[in-house]
C-alpha cells in the first residue's frame, strides 16, 4: 500500500508518520511540497505520487484567525480535500480525513453521535464541514474521522500552553463551561493505523473498505472541562510550583470564534465496527509520563 500523508510536519501528521510505517509505503508531504491553498499543487502532487491511501491530517487550524481569513480557510479545509478525494476516484484509491467537533453548534444535551445533524458557529467549523462534504460527495472509499481537542507534545495546543504558563504564571483563569474529551494525537494516530490494519487484512479489501465507508467519531473516552483537563496537566507536572487555577466562563474570556459548549461526541460507532478506545485520564498520563 503506498499512503500519501499530508501534513507531516503537524502534530497529528508527525504521530501518522510514525503509526503508519508499519501499515505501508509512507510518502510524507508538508506544505512546503503540497500547500492545501494551492489546489494545482494538490493535484499534481497527488498525480505524481499514484498513492493507494490518501490520509490527510492537513487542515488550517487557526480558529479565531479563520474568521479574518474565511475564502483561505474554506479553500484548504474545504476545497482541498475535496480535490484529493477527486484525484483519488481518478485513481482508485481510498481516503482518510480528519475532521472536528466544531461542526456542531453544541446545544445538544448529551454526546453528539454521526447522525445528528451539524450546525457550526465558527468559519472553521463551516470550512471543516464543507471538507467533509466535497469527501462524500467524490463517491470513493472514505473515512470521516471527527475528533475533539487534540494535544500532543508537538507544536501549538492546549497542553503545551498549559504547560508554558505554568512556569510563567502564579495564578490561570481558565474556562469551565465547556465539555469535551481530550484527545492525545497519538491515539488518533494509532487508531487510524489499527483500522487500516483491518480493512486491509482480508481477501477482497475493496469491498472491506467499500463497507466500512463513512463518517466516525474518534475521541478519547470520558468528558471533562477545560478547566477540568488544566488540573490534570498540572498534576501530572511533578513537582514544580503549580500556578493557582480560577475557573471562569466563556463570557469571562471572549474570542473571535465561537466555540461549542457541547464537544463531546459518542464514539459508539467506530468502538462497534474497529477497537476500544482509551479514557481521556489514561491517555494524558502516557502522554505526559
Amino acid at each position: 500500500m503506498k499512503i500519501l500523508l499530508t501534513g507531516a510536519s503537524g502534530q497529528l501528521g508527525y504521530e501518522l508518520a510514525r503509526s503508519l510505517q508499519s501499515v505501508g509505503e509512507v510518502i510524507a508531504v508538508d506544505r512546503q511540497r503540497m500547500d492545501l491553498g494551492n489546489l494545482d499543487q494538490v493535484r499534481s502532487v497527488i498525480r505524481a505520487i499514484r498513492p493507494t491511501l490518501i490520509v490527510n491530517p492537513a487542515a488550517y487550524t487557526a480558529v479565531d484567525q479563520a474568521e479574518q481569513e474565511p475564502e483561505l480557510a474554506m479553500r484548504i479545509n474545504g476545497e482541498a480535500p475535496g480535490v484529493m478525494a477527486q484525484e483519488a476516484a481518478r485513481l482508485g484509491a481510498a481516503m482518510i480525513h480528519y475532521s472536528t467537533d466544531y461542526v456542531f453548534d453544541g446545544s445538544k444535551e448529551g454526546a453528539y453521535t454521526e447522525d445528528d445533524v451539524p450546525n457550526p458557529l465558527s468559519v472553521y467549523g463551516r470550512s471543516k464541514l464543507a471538507g467533509e462534504q466535497a469527501v462524500q460527495e467524490a463517491g470513493i472509499a472514505h473515512l470521516i474521522l471527527r475528533t475533539s481537542w487534540v494535544y500532543g507534545l508537538r507544536g501549538k495546543n492546549f497542553l503545551m500552553t498549559m504547560r508554558r504558563l505554568a512556569m510563567e504564571r502564579d495564578v490561570l483563569r481558565i474556562v469551565a463551561d465547556q465539555h469535551g474529551a481530550p484527545t492525545w494525537c497519538r491515539t488518533i494516530a494509532d487508531t487510524t493505523a489499527n483500522i487500516i490494519v483491518q480493512l486491509t487484512s482480508v481477501d477482497d479489501n475493496s469491498s472491506a473498505w467499500q463497507a466500512a465507508s463513512g463518517l466516525y467519531h474518534l475521541t478519547a473516552q470520558g468528558q471533562t472541562t477545560w478547566f477540568g483537563f488544566t488540573q490534570a496537566i498540572m498534576a501530572g507536572l511533578g513537582e514544580i510550583n503549580i500556578p493557582q487555577l480560577l475557573p471562569i466562563t466563556s463570557n469571562d474570556y471572549p474570542l473571535p470564534a465561537v466555540r461549542p459548549m457541547n464537544s463531546v461526541l459518542s464514539c459508539d460507532r467506530l468502538q462497534k465496527r474497529f477497537c476500544r478506545l482509551p479514557d481521556w485520564q489514561s491517555a494524558l498520563t502516557l502522554c505526559q509520563s
